[in-house]
Formats: C-alpha cells, structure tokens, sequence
C-alpha cells in the first residue's frame, strides 16, 4: 500500500494544527518510522518534548482519516501480489496499527491474499527493529535467509535486513552507503523485470 503520501499529508496536518513548522528535511527522517516515534520525533525537533503524546495520537488520527478516504496501492503492487498469493505464503510486516493495514488491504481486495498480517505492539517492537520480519517470515515457515521483503522506506530496509531477509526496494536509488540496504532496487512494482523474475521464480 502507497501510505507514504498519506503520513506526510498528517505529519504536515499535525504541525499546522500545533502551531508548527515543520523543520528541514525531517520527511525524509520520518520515513517509515512508527507514530509514536514520529510524534516524539516531532516534538524534540521543534523544542516542544511535553507535546510528544499529543502530536502522536493526532498524527494517527489524522493519517487513519486520511488513508480510510483514500487507500492507494503502489502501481504494479496488486498484480505482484496476487500472482505470488496463488503459490506462496504471504505477510505483511508493517508499522502501522493493524486495523488500519487489515481496513486498506480489505478495501483494495487484497486482504485475502496474505496469510498473515505483523505489527509492531505488544512486545512486537517496530521498524527498524527485526521484530515484525522476524515473526513474518516465521508465521509462514520460511528461514528468514529464504525470504524476500519489498520495502519503500530506508527504517524497512534496516528492519529487514537486520531479521536476515533480502530486500527489494522500492523508489530512486539513493546515493552513497544507503544504497546497500536493498539487495535490488527498482522504480516501481510494475517494472517489467521485476515481474518477469517472479513469473519465472513462481512458475506462473
């Protein structure tokens, strides 16, 4: 699912309904970070630390309202997933509340395609913590060396990796070191090798 746009539209909804001003660059290091985290996030970066819990829960609020109006998939995601549902288990490993992941997934008709759906909570610590792969890749009977995550944020990536799995990542490339985390990245779900490489592997 496409949330990305989702959280920044409710990163930038939270610090106006606040008074604040969003500092510099903090999208990029608010990507793919849990709300909690964002929200303390938020609040140490603009000098406001008794505002933590505050920020957290209207951030939450507000991209729940936001994403349940508007669920959008990546482009070539639907297809992917589908096509790998009919021969392999699937799971979700995510940093968001597990209503809001079952209530997109079931809106654009794909909750029946995963076997299992991970958040972080109750002793479940989030991205980039390996705690969600860890338990995803485990739920369904897969070594964690022998499965594949696709992630879209550099906090997935780290999460993935440090629980054993190879990545695809999804978007530009970054320069530098950064680039190292995703053993393969490519511009879109939709990229004709990309889906390819899974027809072959899958054996579709």
């Amino acid at each position: 699912m496409d949330t990305e746009r989702h959280w920044q539209d409710a990163r930038n909804i939270t610090f106006r309904m606040f008074g604040l001003k969003p500092p510099a660059g903090f999208a990029d290091r608010a990507k793919g970070v849990h709300y909690t985290e964002c929200g303390a996030l938020m609040a140490d970066e603009t000098g406001k630390p008794e505002l933590a819990d505050d920020l957290a829960a209207t951030l939450l609020t507000t991209f729940t309202s936001l994403v349940d109006q508007d669920p959008v998939t990546m482009p070539g995601a639907a297809a992917l997933v589908r096509l790998a549902a009919r021969h392999l288990p699937l799971a979700v490993a995510s940093n968001c509340p597990r209503e809001v992941v079952e209530s997109c997934l079931d809106r654009a008709g794909l909750l029946s395609s995963f076997s299992h759906v991970v958040v972080a909570g109750e002793g479940v610590r989030p991205k980039p913590e390996p705690d969600v792969y860890r338990a995803a890749a485990r739920l369904c009977g897969a070594p964690p060396e022998e499965a594949l995550a696709v992630e879209d944020s550099l906090t997935g990536m780290e999460s993935a990796r440090r629980a054993g799995l190879r990545v695809i990542g999804v978007g530009p490339c970054p320069p530098g070191p950064e680039s190292g985390q995703a053993d393969l990245w490519v511009a879109s779900l939709a990229d004709r090798e990309l889906v390819w490489w899974a027809r072959s592997r899958i054996g579709a």
